[in-house]
């Protein structure tokens, strides 16, 4: 007889390798052919609602590693929520508007923007975001993100459109939309203005001037031969300089130095001194800043005066104290300059060049100016000190190009109106990290109306009509037909039609007598598009609802899509439109870097997909702390690969000694399995406790980290490891095989469950070969519950201890065989010397010797232990060589052989089971 024959060894057609690159589309195929979201909502339809709304990415250009990282973390919420009690349905979404759709036609040569109307034009940007769409969406279903993917919402889609005139209209309504010329972010590398989202800063060098302004009436309080000295790093804005600011509480000196006398902050007197090497100077006066107030100086080139006014924004942090003001270049120079009724003064056209307001310096690009300017200044006498400084500067988050402060008249939404209503619906949301709340409690809380005028033609129109005397009209008829309009035709018309035809029919207004009308052409802020959200998709779509359970986006979103959102709702409903807001950092390289194509370290997801496949990119999000910054890089990858295969592998022993198990039939009630067994239930149970709540907290790596651990110590360290003697040895329904085979399959059907949401390929892949399963996809089941099983403490103070002292016992053969002494532990036999407490427990357990895999296993008091015997924490081991030969069929070393004649080689358990099972 071939022994080898009577074994029952595992036996799966799961395979080992993942071979995931190019078995994961083929799953993915299958996943659209059953129809598996649809599958999935109509199976939870009946539950609690539960909404997690999609910021909409930018259709333009290949998915990076940060849409990577975003939409797997919202995918495992998604998923995990639908197994647990939701009906979660996901709704991906994308912003298709704005400046780079437009500078990605006009720069790859697609289109001659000169020779296309604007409604032409705007076509030509549709097709291209659609094309973008189409093309982002593969790679995100790529990534296996289960969605709505054929029902996506698009900001550009008629409807979205119309709901979005809505939101609109309803600000206007209540007063929150005024149009005013005040200074704005101006990029003149865009020609439009910007939100303060669209901003980012980095280092520029400018110069640093100090400049003297001649006092011309000195209000009884100046003698009039005085100097103000103003300091800015912006020279260009000098022309149109108007105004001085003090802080009226500060004390500021009149310093008399080379016979010439200066008005400065007294405190920043003698820092200045040394600016200026003044080898003496002496003060003659000392006036409050409230003194000075209207006391005039003369512009240093042009024939005005400049007025001093009062601010609380001048501070003593940089500068003299004294502030130069230009109401149409900065925005507390804007606000002071109302106080005091200056003009909003603003020489510098759309493209950043000087106009005629600016004699000397008509047709200069405003950087070029600053040269010219100050060589002005210094002819004029009234340049005291130019030097250059690198300091942080505002920039054009697109273009990267510097922006500037500069007065137009735009649209504004009016912020000030429901601040307070913001701030409180922000302390009424959930905030992970808890900082988020901070962050943009404190944005709104300092945040100025925000900007929602464009001068673009890639947009949604701002429905506003002019009457003959050139006054706004925004009515809810206007509004309401508009809104129809955009609903069946698409907001192109705006551009395409008359404005006549785009009013109601027979509307008639007190601002145009003769009934002629013109409409605005400017068009929203992008922020305002996705902003509106809420209630374009949210209360728009039936199977969603308003407001979200919650939003998950980068960091960078606290400036843009959380609070636009947050802005446009409030306004709107007065509420916010999130329960619970979540935030990831960004991906960084393997050292920390930002990742560029210069520096030759980008990860595209693509890449990683076509080598590893997408479950490890799942897996890699699962690893980390995304609420913070996120490394990644090819040895990262390979190392969450390791884990992934270690994973893999503990799924592929489970399901080949399940083969000829069926649960209906073979199943061992919980209080007739050993100890051990109940132990790993036991486990297995504290396991989904945590790894559910793991996922109900959004900790991913705590479901990482669980799931890893179990899978590497308590399967494979101990139970798979001490298993394989009674699953392979003993007959099929022995009662010990039969007891471990409950065990595993509960296992895992347990584990296939909890790690679908991020493993979600691997997981349906296994579920195919789960014994006796009646659903077609694991995505069709709900998690396991937690189980209540008796006696638990005693069970687990027992066996926890257990593991303890095992480890002593594996450190000690393991010394054994790197000494060369055996070649494997079951070539040995163990005596453990312990205390009285563990002597007791250890003499508990029958058959020691099989959870030590060894051969033999001797327990002794530990003062009885040789000085031979090897001393760890908890016990003394002493490892010899087992007596006895090996048996044949189960590889123990036994000093019984061949009790039954026919069969010499085996040792009496093995004969046992040929015997009886295998004759």
């Amino acid at each position: 007889m071939d022994y080898k024959d009577t074994l029952l060894m595992p036996k799966t057609a799961f395979p080992m390798r993942g071979n995931l690159p190019n078995r994961e589309p083929d799953m993915q195929a299958d996943w659209d052919e059953q129809n598996l979201y649809e599958k999935v909502q109509e199976r939870t339809k009946d539950r609690p609602l539960f909404v997690l709304h999609d910021g909409p990415p930018y259709a333009n250009g290949d998915i990076h590693m940060g849409h990577a990282l975003n939409k797997i973390l919202k995918d495992f919420i998604v998923r995990y929520k639908s197994m647990s009690g939701f009906n979660a349905p996901y709704v991906p979404g994308w912003d298709t508007h704005g400046l780079p759709i437009e500078t990605a036609l006009t720069k790859k040569g697609k289109v001659d923007r000169k020779k296309l109307t604007v409604a032409e034009f705007r076509q030509k940007c549709e097709e291209y975001a659609l094309e973008q769409i189409d093309r982002q969406r593969e790679q995100f279903k790529r990534l296996g993100i289960r969605g709505d993917w054929e029902n996506p919402y698009v900001t550009l889609t008629h409807g979205y459109e119309a709901q979005q005139i809505k939101v609109f209209g309803e600000m206007a309504k209540k007063g929150y939309i005024y149009k005013g010329k005040k200074p704005v972010y101006w990029s003149p590398s865009s020609e439009s203005a910007l939100a303060e989202a669209e901003i980012e800063y980095h280092d520029k060098r400018s110069p640093s001037i100090y400049v003297a302004f001649d006092v011309t009436e000195g209000n009884g309080v100046l003698e009039g031969d005085e100097k103000y000295i103003i300091w800015t790093t912006t020279p260009w804005t000098i022309p149109a300089n108007l105004g001085i600011a003090l802080h009226p509480e500060l004390e500021y000196a009149v310093v008399k130095a080379d016979n010439v006398k200066y008005v400065v902050a007294k405190e920043l007197a003698e820092q200045l001194a040394s600016e200026f090497e003044w080898e003496s100077y002496e003060v003659t006066a000392v006036y409050k800043g409230a003194d000075l107030e209207k006391t005039k100086a003369k512009h240093p080139f042009y024939e005005r005066e400049s007025l001093v006014v009062l601010g609380d924004h001048v501070t003593l942090d940089a500068g003299t104290g004294c502030v130069h003001t230009a109401p149409g270049h900065g925005e507390d120079d804007y606000i002071v300059g109302q106080q005091y009724g200056l003009d909003v003064l603003c020489p510098v056209n759309d493209k950043g060049v000087f106009t005629e307001e600016a004699p000397m310096f008509e047709g200069l690009f405003y950087d070029a100016a600053n040269k010219p300017i100050t060589e002005t200044l210094e002819e004029k006498g009234a340049l005291l000190k130019l030097s250059f400084m690198t300091h942080s500067y505002p920039h054009d988050w697109r273009t990267k190009k510097p922006v500037i402060f500069r007065a137009t008249s735009q649209w504004f939404a009016s912020i000030k109106d429901f601040r307070e209503d913001l701030l409180r619906e922000i302390e009424g949301v959930t905030w992970l990290p808890k900082w988020g709340e901070t962050r943009l409690y404190n944005m709104v809380r300092d945040r100025g109306d925000w900007c929602i005028s464009r001068q673009r033609a890639w947009g949604v129109p701002i429905p506003i009509f002019y009457g003959e005397n050139n006054q706004p009209i925004i009515t809810d008829e206007t509004i309401d037909h508009v809104s129809q309009l955009f609903r069946e035709h698409g907001s192109n018309i705006w551009f395409e039609w008359e404005t006549k035809d785009l009013l109601p029919e027979g509307f008639t207004s007190e601002h145009s007598p003769g009934g002629t009308f013109t409409k605005e052409m400017d068009i929203m802020d992008v922020w305002f598009d996705s902003g509106s959200s809420h209630q374009a998709v949210l209360e728009e779509r039936e199977e969603l609802d308003r407001p979200a359970d919650v939003y998950l986006e980068g960091s960078d979103q606290y400036r843009g899509w959380f609070n636009s959102s947050l802005s446009t709702a409030v306004a709107v409903t007065g509420k916010s439109p999130y329960k619970a807001v979540i935030s990831h950092g960004f991906t960084l390289d393997g050292e920390g870097k930002k990742m560029s194509k210069s520096l030759g370290n980008v990860i595209i997801p693509n890449k990683v997909m076509k080598q590893l496949g997408a479950d490890i990119l799942r897996l890699w999000v699962a690893s980390v702390d995304y609420q913070a910054d996120v490394r990644v890089s090819d040895n990262i990858l390979k190392q969450v690969a390791e884990v992934y295969r270690k994973i893999r592998n503990t799924f592929r022993f489970l399901l080949g000694n399940l083969h000829d198990f069926d649960p209906a039939e073979h199943s061992v009630a919980y209080d007739n399995l050993s100890e051990v067994d109940q132990y790993m239930l036991v486990k297995l149970n504290d396991l989904v406790k945590e790894v559910k709540k793991g996922y109900e907290e959004y900790q991913f790596a705590a479901v990482y980290n669980k799931v890893h651990n179990f899978c590497t110590v308590e399967l494979s360290s101990f139970y798979m490891d001490i298993a394989k003697d009674t699953l392979y040895i003993k007959h099929a329904d022995h009662i010990g095989r039969r007891r471990i085979q409950t065990v595993m399959y509960e296992t895992l059907t347990a584990l296939v469950k909890l790690v679908s949401p991020i493993l979600s390929h691997t997981a349906d892949e296994v579920w195919k070969h789960v014994p006796a399963v009646q659903e077609e996809s694991v995505q069709l089941t709900d998690m396991p519950e937690v189980q209540s099983y008796k006696n638990v403490d005693d069970l687990c103070s027992k066996w926890d201890r257990f593991m303890i002292l095992r480890d002593d016992v594996l450190k000690a053969l393991e010394e054994a065989r790197n000494e060369k002494g055996i070649k494997k532990s079951l070539h040995s036999h163990v005596t453990v010397y312990a205390g009285d407490k563990d002597r007791e427990l250890l003499k508990s357990i029958d058959d020691l010797h099989k959870l030590f895999i060894t051969s033999g296993a001797s327990v002794a008091s530990k003062t009885d232990a040789p000085e031979s015997a090897r001393a760890y924490e908890e016990l003394t081991v002493s490892v010899d060589r087992a007596e006895g030969e090996t048996c044949e069929r189960c590889w123990v070393v036994s000093s019984n052989l061949g009790t039954n004649p026919s069969h010499p080689g085996l040792c009496p358990d093995c004969t046992d089971t040929v015997v009886n099972h295998y004759e």
